[in-house]
C-alpha cells in the first residue's frame, strides 16, 4: 500500500529514528517496503537498512535527485516522503489509511502534509520563530513530509534534480487546493 523513501546522509541516528516511528505503521501492515537513499561513501546506512529490513540505495547527487531515484525505485500506489530524523506522532497510521481511501474513492489527486512539531526537548531560538513565520506565510515545508499517490506523484513530474529547491517545487506545484495538512504531526530531531 505505502512506500517510504528516506534520503540520508551516512548518519545512523536520524535514521534509526525515524525507522522506529515507522515499525508501528509495517505491523499494522500500512508500509509495504521503505527505501532508503543513501547520499554518503559510508556503510553505515547500508547496515542498518539490512538489520531494519528495509531497502538499499546508494545514491550520488543532490536530495531531490535521491528522492526521485528512491520513488523510481518504489513498488507501492503511494509513497511517503520522509527525512532521516523525522518521527510522526502515535495517529498518523489511522489518519494516513484513512486520507489514502478517502482519496482513492474520491478520483480527486490530493497529498498530504503533516503538521509541524517543534521537539519538546530542543531549544527554542531565533532560528525556530523564523521557520514558524515562513511555514504561515509560504506553506509548509519539505522536512514536514509528503504522502502522495504514486501516479499523481509521477503526473506533477516527481522531484526533478534538474531544479534548484525541487522539494519546495513540488509542494508549490501541488498548491494549497491539492494538499490536505494532516492532524498527525511530525517532529525533526537533528
Amino acid at each position: 500500500m505505502l512506500s517510504v523513501i528516506i534520503p540520508t546522509e551516512g548518519v545512523e541516528q536520524p535514521a534509526v529514528a525515524t525507522l522506529a516511528a515507522l515499525v508501528p505503521g509495517a505491523a499494522a501492515g500500512l508500509i509495504r517496503e521503505v527505501v532508503l537513499v543513501d547520499r554518503s561513501a559510508s556503510s553505515v546506512i547500508e547496515r542498518v537498512a539490512d538489520v531494519a529490513g528495509c531497502r538499499f540505495m546508494a545514491f550520488e547527487g543532490t536530495r531531490a535527485a535521491a528522492l526521485a531515484a528512491g520513488a523510481r525505485q518504489a513498488r507501492s500506489p503511494w509513497l511517503m516522503f520522509l527525512h532521516a530524523g523525522a518521527v510522526l506522532d502515535s495517529g498518523w497510521i489511522e489518519e494516513t489509511a484513512q486520507f489514502i481511501q478517502s482519496v482513492s474513492s474520491s478520483g480527486r489527486p490530493r497529498a498530504g502534509i503533516f503538521r509541524y512539531a517543534r521537539s519538546p526537548y530542543a531549544d527554542a531560538g531565533l532560528r525556530d520563530g523564523l521557520k514558524f513565520i515562513a511555514r504561515m506565510v509560504t506553506g509548509p515545508s519539505a522536512e514536514q513530509g509528503l504522502l502522495i499517490a504514486h501516479d499523481h506523484y509521477d503526473r506533477l513530474g516527481g522531484y526533478r534534480p534538474d531544479v534548484r529547491r525541487s522539494e519546495a517545487r513540488l509542494l508549490r506545484q501541488l498548491g494549497r487546493r491539492s494538499r490536505t495538512m494532516l492532524r498527525s504531526r511530525i517532529m525533526v530531531v537533528a
